[in-house]
């Protein structure tokens, strides 16, 4: 097996004939490792310097890719992860599932090997599920590097059945009749409209509804969406996976006035629930944003969807509509004495 390093931003061009074939085949096929979202995420923010890593086999076919890149910061030269980590949930080294242990040995050699590149490395968002998180340490503790996992996040996770009332069932009795209530009272008090963004919409007045929604919702995210740079990855971001038929923008108004919104992803079979907005001055006595997310819950039920991901973070209410913790794990790599993490 070769290690190739790439430190210009055409490697997005170079890669991109096989980055998503190899995502397919990959032990995370994760859309926030998609090609799309790596080379969006890189033009929005080029936080660092490239050191993007390939491994080919003997036939020189890619079978892994190591989406890094190196950081300045006042701590030291530290490696990355393209993504990390206020826009992106899940990263991980984009590996043929049956390779995996071969390559982790390999890269782990190549980072010791060319250690004088950076100071320390901190890999974010490793799902707890993926072999990066069970083997890639012990690999880089082999060659004499220190490697620790570091919780850094829940990602609380519904299993959906095959029906709106088992999916009722597997609540409690309390927030069973608290959905119940809401929705009856909020289709009885206004007229609702769902729906769900498709070709029939104009897509980028949509898009500015939604991101309106985003800034009435927490004066937080209004700041989020003030830098441009977010802003302008947003609406990449939005209008690329729309085009790969990914992206799940959903809308709910109130007697014709936009009051929420969500932004989800349909990706390899599963719903992500990425963000939200919420007009808290259109009838909020009426908990639109719940009534969304139970009218998109029920959707997701019926396409055959399984896995419900509300992606990071451990708000109440996910739990209250049945979530159940999985984790993200942060890899840190110390190549000399220990290091301080941010």
């Amino acid at each position: 097996m070769k290690v190739t390093a790439y430190a210009n931003s055409t490697v997005f061009e170079q890669l991109k004939p096989v980055w998503n074939d190899l995502l397919q085949r990959s032990i995370s096929n994760l859309i926030f490792l998609s090609w799309e979202w790596q080379s969006i995420w890189w033009n929005a923010y080029q936080a660092g310097d490239l050191w993007v890593l390939t491994v080919t086999d003997e036939q020189d076919k890619i079978i892994a890719i190591a989406p890094w890149f190196v950081q300045n910061r006042s701590d030291g030269r530290v490696v990355r992860t393209i993504g990390c980590v206020d826009v992106t949930d899940y990263v991980d080294i984009i590996v043929e599932a049956d390779k995996a242990s071969q390559v982790y040995a390999v890269l782990a050699a190549y980072i010791r090997d060319h250690n004088t590149h950076f100071d320390w490395m901190n890999l974010c968002n490793i799902p707890e599920s993926s072999p990066t998180y069970s083997q890639f340490p012990d690999a880089l503790r082999k060659v004499g590097l220190d490697a620790d996992l570091i919780l850094q996040e829940v990602c609380p996770v519904i299993h959906l059945p095959n029906d709106w009332e088992a999916y009722l069932g597997m609540l409690d009795k309390k927030n069973r009749h608290e959905l119940r209530r809401k929705v009856r009272r909020a289709e009885s008090e206004s007229n609702l409209e769902y729906y769900i963004l498709g070709a029939e919409h104009n897509f980028e007045s949509e898009v500015d509804v939604f991101l309106n929604l985003m800034r009435a919702s927490q004066p937080a995210k209004a700041e989020f969406l003030a830098v441009p740079e977010n802003e302008a990855f947003f609406r990449s971001i939005l209008h690329a996976t729309f085009e790969k038929r990914w992206l799940r923008l959903s809308f709910l108004k109130v007697d014709g006035v936009p009051a929420a919104a969500y932004c989800d992803f349909d990706y390899n079979g599963e719903i992500l629930v990425y963000n939200s907005g919420l007009d808290p001055d259109v009838k909020s006595h009426l908990s639109t944003g719940i009534v969304l997310l139970v009218y998109n819950i029920q959707a997701a039920i019926k396409t055959g969807h399984r896995l419900y991901d509300f992606l990071r973070g451990n708000e109440t209410y996910k739990y209250r509509m049945g979530a159940q913790d999985t984790c993200v794990y942060k890899m840190v790599t110390r190549k000399r004495e220990a290091v301080t993490v941010a």
